[in-house]
């Protein structure tokens, strides 16, 4: 058995993809229906079941059972369910204070992003996580709630203010922005393309630098996906600026206890089609003796448990023997 600890439930734009990705979600649990393939009463059922999800939303109880539904069938000892902070509509004063949001090129595609994805309620996501887990526990499954938070370098006391009053079982640290932009949007990945590899190593360094400086906030149970700027695989040639950046971010996670996780999102979702970290860059943290969870990313719960196993058995092989799980913002080591 093993964990899954960086689970989403849902993600905007509300696209027709967004749409398409979760009529497959729902057809892969309902794929062993009687109704008869092929039929028009079996897409009439179907296109049911999709407009039950997309009118009850993301935290509806029939939603929450899929999660749970794999998670049995996968054999999870626990689950972390997680949103993004930019979910949420209460945090709209902290993302507009720090994104690219005027009328440039970047600034528009970005107020459009933010306009679609930021549709919930904080609320309502903390109680429908909490309600839940009495019933994932009578199936033999610790539920855990978790946030992942954005972190922008002086935004520090902002964000605390954010997150406080909320039973959080953990607080996972995130970079998705460089100086406002938000780099792992497909539609930003332009500017990627423009850059030559000096310019590119500049912005990994930029990158790297708020990562680090995240990790010594202090603020974060763990920090998510460490080299995340890969995401479209626009990779740097100087393996020895990389291995200086990958021993000083080890450095700061051992400082300040904090725990990493081998992150599978990237892997399956975006071209660089790796994880986080890389081989190399996981080797080094594992030298410096940084304490790992395991984590699939998924948005959709057909996803969930995603080479979670696999990158369980991966840390065995360097002679891991206990991973990280959370409490009430308490690390456990969790014995492999």
């Amino acid at each position: 058995m093993t964990i899954d600890y960086h689970v989403h439930l849902e993600e905007g734009p509300y696209s027709f993809r967004w749409l398409e990705r979760t009529s497959q979600a729902l057809e892969f649990f309902h794929s062993n229906d009687e109704t008869e393939k092929g039929s028009k009463q079996q897409i009439t059922c179907h296109l049911q079941r999709l407009a039950r999800r997309v009118k009850n939303g993301c935290y509806s109880e029939e939603w929450l059972d899929l999660y749970l539904e794999q998670a049995k069938q996968l054999g999870l000892r626990e689950v972390g369910i997680v949103d993004h902070l930019y979910r949420f509509q209460e945090t709209r004063a902290y993302f507009e204070r720090f994104m690219r949001l005027d009328e440039s090129k970047i600034g528009q595609i970005q107020r459009y992003w933010l306009d679609r994805v930021m549709t919930e309620n904080m609320d309502a996501f903390v109680t429908t996580i909490q309600q839940a887990k009495e019933k994932w526990r009578q199936h033999g499954i610790t539920l855990r709630l978790g946030i992942e938070a954005d972190y922008f370098v002086g935004g520090e006391e902002e964000l605390t203010a954010l997150l406080a009053g909320y039973p959080w079982d953990y607080v996972i640290g995130s970079v998705h922005f460089v100086d406002g932009w938000g780099f792992d949007n497909p539609q930003t990945k332009y500017l990627f393309e423009q850059m030559d590899q000096h310019s590119l190593q500049q912005n990994y360094e930029r990158f790297f630098k708020v990562v680090e400086k995240m990790i010594l906030s202090n603020m974060f149970d763990f920090v998510a996906h460490l080299d995340n700027f890969k995401v479209f695989n626009y990779q740097v040639e100087d393996r020895a600026f990389l291995e200086v950046w990958y021993k000083r971010i080890a450095k700061a996670l051992t400082s300040t206890e904090t725990a990493t996780e081998i992150n599978a999102g990237l892997y399956y979702r975006y071209p660089v089609q790796e994880m986080c970290p890389g081989p190399r860059f996981l080797q080094t943290l594992l030298e410096h003796g940084v304490a790992f969870t395991v984590s699939s990313d998924a948005h959709f719960p057909d996803d969930l448990g995603k080479y979670t196993f696999a990158n369980t058995e991966l840390l065995k092989g360097y002679g891991v023997q206990a991973i990280a799980s959370f409490e009430q913002r308490v690390k456990k080591m969790m014995t492999l």
